[in-house]
């Protein structure tokens, strides 16, 4: 078991800072050169490192360099969203190799559907990168239901087929043979923003998602905070005064995601749109709830008020989150949640908040958050994986 928990530190450090040799890992460990030289042999044996030659002296003999084969496998993350397939593939180390996005069919899109369309792109994008399927070693699915982390199962996602109940690690792992974890899209998303967005400062913060779905991810001491029953953050079913009270059901939409989501805000739209003075613009046919935003920026007064009415609810919600956890940062995603004219709404609406509010900006990976989270997940999660824990 010590040896075993060496091996870890060792690899951790080479992981983190690069090339080594045996006196840099010594000092950097704190543990002793004959259990460094013992620890480094049994990482080659295993053909977690490789050797480089020699390094530049200090004034001595020139020191044997050792770094982590970040190649040696890779790591994938994957979201399942309403109407496609998000993919991204790295090496042990996160660098990214591959990305790759599929539209799902209309009816293609139940659970055993959608897991032989992962099984066949994972495939693809390892024959790519010149990888064989025995070298992935790890996948994270992000999905936008609540998931059961530690059973692998998705409560419901109600855009889908047949997706109530779904045992999706254990249906995965017929398709693919490694470790699988199944997390909430929107808890990914917050993870990627703290991996590499715009929450690396913040240990505990807020990610509040409105695109088509309404949600949150909650960190707390740098880590996701899934709640008894795996549904913190469902913040679509909170009951505020100036919505509908009504009981949260796990099959249907959430209150809020009638209000604030792109199908709210064109329904508002149509009902007050004719006022307008201005038309939206059409680009792609049909005219879209960023359409309307975009109008708001442009001054358009009906727009505005649409804006304000969402800014009204996306403002109490910030609110009553940051008095009950009181994080040092709320960050606003999704299409409709990152638009500047509700970031701008918003702000107006707290600033007459004395406590509590901190700083409330935009998520900066856009559509990649929860794939970078999926990312940071695996990464956690490799070390146990390339090495096992011993059988006693």
């Amino acid at each position: 078991m010590l040896r075993h928990t060496n091996a870890l530190g060792i690899v951790a450090l080479l992981r983190e800072y690069g090339p080594c040799s045996r006196a840099d890992l010594v000092r950097a460990s704190g543990l002793s050169a004959p259990t460094v030289t013992n620890v480094v042999n049994d990482l080659l044996k295993s053909n977690l490192i490789e050797p480089l030659g020699e390094g530049a002296s200090s004034g001595g003999r020139r020191p044997d360099m050792f770094r982590f084969k970040a190649e040696r496998g890779c790591i994938a993350g994957v979201e399942i969203t309403a109407d496609h397939l998000a993919f991204l593939l790295t090496d042990l180390n996160g660098n990214e190799l591959r990305t790759m996005t599929v539209p799902l069919a209309k009816n293609r899109t139940t659970p055993d559907a959608i897991c032989d369309s992962i099984q066949k792109t994972l495939v693809s994008l390892l024959r790519k990168e010149k990888k064989t399927p025995e070298q992935l070693s790890l996948l994270v699915v992000g999905v936008p239901a609540i998931a059961n982390v530690d059973e692998g199962t998705v409560l419901s996602i109600s855009t889908l087929e047949g997706w109530r109940a779904v045992p999706l690690r254990a249906m995965l792992n017929k398709h693919v043979d490694c470790l699988i974890i199944i997390e909430n899209d929107t808890n990914l998303a917050a993870q990627g923003e703290y991996f590499c967005g715009a929450a690396q400062a913040e240990k505990d913060f807020v990610y509040v998602n409105i695109g088509r779905n309404v949600s949150a991810g909650i960190l707390l001491n740098g880590h996701i905070h899934h709640g008894s029953q795996w549904s913190a953050g469902e913040i679509a079913y909170l009951r505020l005064p100036h919505v509908q009270r009504k009981q949260p059901t796990i099959h249907e939409f959430g209150e809020l995601e009638s209000v604030l989501t792109d199908f709210g805000i064109l329904k508002s739209w149509q009902e007050l749109g004719k006022k307008s003075s201005r038309t939206v613009n059409k680009k792609h046919g049909e005219p879209t709830a960023l359409d309307v935003l975009d109008l708001a920026m442009a001054g358009d007064p009906v727009a505005l008020k649409i804006v304000h009415l969402r800014a009204d609810i996306v403002s109490d919600i910030i609110v009553n989150l940051s008095l009950i956890q009181n994080p040092g940062l709320v960050l606003l995603g999704g299409e409709i949640g990152s638009h500047p004219a509700l970031l701008s709404a918003v702000l107006k609406q707290l600033k007459g908040s004395e406590f509590a509010v901190t700083r409330v900006g935009i998520g900066t990976l856009s559509t990649r958050a929860a794939l970078w989270g999926a990312i940071s997940l695996a990464l956690e999660s490799i070390p146990s994986v390339l090495l096992p824990q011993p059988r006693m």
